[in-house]
């Protein structure tokens, strides 16, 4: 794929806003380490609670980061098919 290709790739907009993202995964990693606790009857330490979410956090980043490379795929292929089917329609005309 030319470099061009790449940067107007690139450059299509996310409907994702990454602040809310951050938040989200805050809450969820927040919320799972109680949920445990609660599941569980037991109070974890407050050096255990931190240690899991941050494991927790940087586990759901690492996901978000293969979203990202998928989402390069995706719309690379959407790039492509807008060509073909461009093609098709002028070579249909001619």
């Amino acid at each position: 794929m030319a470099n061009s290709d790449e940067e107007k790739i690139g450059s299509v907009r996310s409907a994702i806003d990454m602040t809310i993202l951050g938040d989200n995964i805050e809450d969820i990693a927040d919320f799972t380490v109680e949920k445990y606790e609660f599941k569980n009857n037991v109070s974890l330490s407050t050096e255990m609670r931190e240690q899991g979410s941050t494991k927790i956090k940087e586990a759901l980043w690492d996901q978000v980061e293969a979203l990202k490379k998928r989402r390069m795929q995706i719309l690379a292929q959407m790039f492509t098919l807008a060509e073909t089917t461009l093609d098709e329609v002028i070579n249909k005309e001619k």
